[in-house]
């Protein structure tokens, strides 16, 4: 199927690895040009590298910055003035007791989390409102939902991703620009396949069997009982990303794999 990307500029950010480096990917495929982020120049090269291995030809390069740092956000918009599309990748999370939580760190995780798409957006919407064409896609979570007690800071920056694509969406009418989030469920990344390894190890079980249990106690709503890859969560955003979805617009879209019961 020929998803109508060819020529078309997008930027992710957060795509040196897992979900948004797999988004890179398929995104190059469809002949986008693709501009990816990380938070060191070491690791935007790599990645770089990697893609034009794997996709012979690809149209890609790479900028590098923190997006707890505002200045480092400015430049990304003084090298990159407007894209097609625009991907608010970039996520942070830990596992920590909500009474361990200080004030510092409820806001470096709405800073990265959530700031930084809204920063981007600010910067991009205009000018795709101008040009009558564009997407933004939040990439949230199914914890946008269902809030996990071990990560409540991070589960509120995803449910607060949902409500600024719900309405900057309302600001697209009449046009053909749309805003949309994307929810995905468990995914085996790469941090998460290195934690599940490590946790198998010392329980002296393989990562199968650590998955498995996974699935049984953390998530036993999941229909699929196993995680997803992050190409398949990038199907969806690459879905989302084309003129093909035109009519999808202020959506949350799951793919959690059925973990989430709600039917809407």
């Amino acid at each position: 199927m020929d998803l109508q990307l060819k020529g078309k500029t997008v930027f992710i950010s957060g795509s040196t690895q897992g979900i948004g480096f797999a988004t890179a990917k398929k995104l190059l495929q469809e002949e986008a040009t693709v501009v990816i982020n990380g938070r060191s120049q070491q690791r935007v090269d790599k990645a770089v590298d990697e893609l034009k291995q794997q996709v012979p030809g690809a149209n890609v390069i790479g900028i590098a910055a923190d997006f707890s740092k505002v200045e480092e956000v400015q430049n990304i918009v003084k090298q990159l003035p407007s894209v097609d599309i625009l991907i608010n990748n970039v996520s942070i999370f830990e596992p920590r007791s909500f009474v361990e939580i200080s004030d510092e760190e409820w806001l470096r995780f709405y800073e990265i989390n959530v700031l930084s798409g809204i920063r981007l957006s600010r910067h991009y919407f205009p000018k795709m409102i101008q040009n009558n064409w564009g997407r933004i896609i939040f990439i949230s979570s199914e914890s946008a939902i269902n809030i996990p007690e071990e990560m409540i800071h991070y589960g509120m920056t995803k449910t607060a991703q949902l409500a600024v694509a719900r309405g900057l969406a309302e600001l697209t009418k009449g046009t053909n620009v749309t805003v949309n989030s994307v929810l995905p469920g468990p995914t085996k990344s790469e941090g998460v396949a290195d934690f599940i390894d490590n946790l198998a190890k010392h329980q002296n079980k393989t990562s199968k069997e650590m998955e498995i249990d996974f699935f049984k106690t953390a998530r036993p709503t999941s229909i699929i009982q196993r995680f997803a890859s992050p190409e398949e969560i990038a199907n969806m955003i690459v879905y989302i990303s084309s003129p093909l979805s035109s009519a999808t617009n202020g959506s949350a879209i799951r793919v959690d794999g059925g973990v989430l019961k709600t039917i809407i």
